[in-house]
């Protein structure tokens, strides 16, 4: 076990610890990672579907995905087992995780299109909505949970992002390769049989990653004899707490809880348009696939390098400007796409892209942390299972609504999945609408988030000042 052997909330993690939750971060990204980047080209390339149908479906089950969240949330808050509130969920989901992913990159041939996009519709919503949930918003919710040092959360929150792109890293560099190696079509690699070899290696090996961080890992928040004594004393606090409205309101009365469930729904739909991109990309622009793990790598291995600086930034800068330098670096990296062809260039650019969400994507989680300790300051009401899960809930839209924004604005250019089995190359409307989507809009997007951060967040300096009057 490499739990660190103490129940003090505020007391320091080991490494082992540490380690032991980042891996549950590699477990679920490579997963969630494939998902983004290759279910929409499997479902054109290989399944056949319709690019703007595919992104229709995806945009709908948002709704779904966002109330699964929320119903995540009360349930994290509202569990109470020997393992602790949210660890015993990554055990209980894992399995059907890996299981409906599977279904998921399988649908069946022989079914007519329209049960097809039934067949869609449905193992999507399950697999995302309900599983990937189920896993996601406990994983998240952890952070708090573990430690209640600020230090130690954004640490455990750099740590997560570190291996979250180690899993982007291996996910890059391992998955053309597997297709290829399991193709039995020599003429592409975006073949059923490949596709199911390939996601049963990912999926067992995410089950067993999952299962090391469930019990290598411990939740040490409200666990100790002050907490049980305080939940004893404050039976109205909560009862105040079980109620869902009171909880909702209390969120929403949080601005920076707000700004930064904004700030995690932008990231992620830039992260969906350059992880989807450089798959487009490769394929339609560059007509060359072994391109891919070049150009993904470069944001990847940027994205990893800098985590290792940023627990250093922490000692000397706040978390809120390190995310927010973080925007301005990540705009600046999509503008280069925008404007640059020359592959050192884009190389170049796609390092700046790295380092910004590595900037702001570490800092994240335990950003998260202190606007649910900003709210419990102001309002009484500890919202750390909801608050996680309308974090989660932002980012999982950001990653839908980017699925399908690219599929609609593909099928609007004129994607034809068809003129791909013929050697035909696609029009050039294509070409112009993912090199758009790949470098300007998440420029846009990022400089945005970017002016609002720096005008409007100081959730840390807020946080010291209820705290002094406390």
């Amino acid at each position: 076990m490499l739990t660190t052997k103490h129940d003090d909330p505020n007391g320091k993690l080991g490494w082992g610890e540490r380690l032991a939750y980042g891996s549950g971060g590699f477990a679920f990204n490579m997963i969630n990672g494939i998902i983004g980047s290759f279910l929409t080209i499997y479902f054109t390339s290989a399944a056949g579907l319709n690019a703007g149908i595919i992104a229709t479906i995806l945009a709908v089950s948002k709704v779904f995905d966002g109330i699964s969240d929320l119903i995540m949330g009360r349930l994290v808050d509202n569990t109470n087992t020997k393992m602790g509130k949210a660890r015993v969920w990554l055990l209980r989901m894992c399995i059907p995780f890996a299981v409906s992913t599977m279904l998921l990159f399988y649908v069946p041939a022989g079914f007519p299109d329209m049960v097809k996009y039934v067949y869609v519709f449905l193992i999507y919503n399950i697999c995302n909505a309900v599983c990937l949930t189920g896993m996601l918003v406990p994983f998240y919710s952890m952070v708090g949970l573990i430690t209640a040092d600020s230090y130690e959360r954004g640490l455990l929150g750099n740590i997560q992002q570190i291996f979250q792109t180690l899993g982007n890293v291996f996910v890059n560099s391992t998955f053309v390769i597997l297709l290829t190696k399991f193709s039995e079509n020599p003429n592409t690699i975006y073949t059923q049989r490949a596709f199911t070899i390939t996601l049963a290696i990912y999926c067992a090996l995410m089950v067993v990653v999952s299962l090391f961080c469930v019990f290598n890992t411990k939740e040490r928040v409200k666990l100790g004899a002050a907490a049980q004594a305080e939940a004893e004393n404050t039976v109205k606090k909560e009862e105040k707490n079980e109620n869902v409205m009171e909880t909702v309101k209390a969120l929403l009365s949080n601005k920076y809880w707000l700004l930064l469930t904004l700030g995690n729904f932008v990231v992620f739909a830039i992260i969906i348009f350059y992880a989807m991109g450089t798959v487009f990309f490769s394929q339609y622009v560059l007509y060359d696939m072994s391109q891919y793990s070049m150009l993904a790598n470069a944001i990847a291995v940027a994205q990893f390098a800098i985590m290792f600086v940023t627990p250093v930034l922490m000692t000397k800068i706040s978390k809120e400007k390190i995310y927010t330098f973080g925007m301005l670096v990540m705009a600046i990296g999509f503008a280069g796409s925008g404007i640059f062809t020359a592959p050192s260039l884009l190389i170049l650019s796609n390092v700046l892209k790295g380092i910004g969400v590595g900037l702001a994507g570490g800092m994240a989680l335990g950003m998260v942390a202190d606007t649910v300790t900003y709210g419990k300051l102001k309002t009484g009401i500890d919202t750390v299972g909801m608050g996680n899960a309308g974090i989660s809930a932002a980012q999982k839209i950001g990653l839908g609504l980017g699925q399908a924004i690219f599929g609609w604005v593909l099928a609007a250019a004129g994607l034809d999945a068809a003129l791909d089995a013929q050697g035909i190359p696609q029009p050039e409307s294509v070409s112009t609408a993912i090199k758009f989507l790949y470098g300007w809009v998440p420029a846009i997007m990022a400089a945005a988030m970017f002016v609002l951060f720096l005008l409007f967040y100081h959730c840390e300096r807020d946080i010291k000042k209820l705290e002094a009057q406390q």
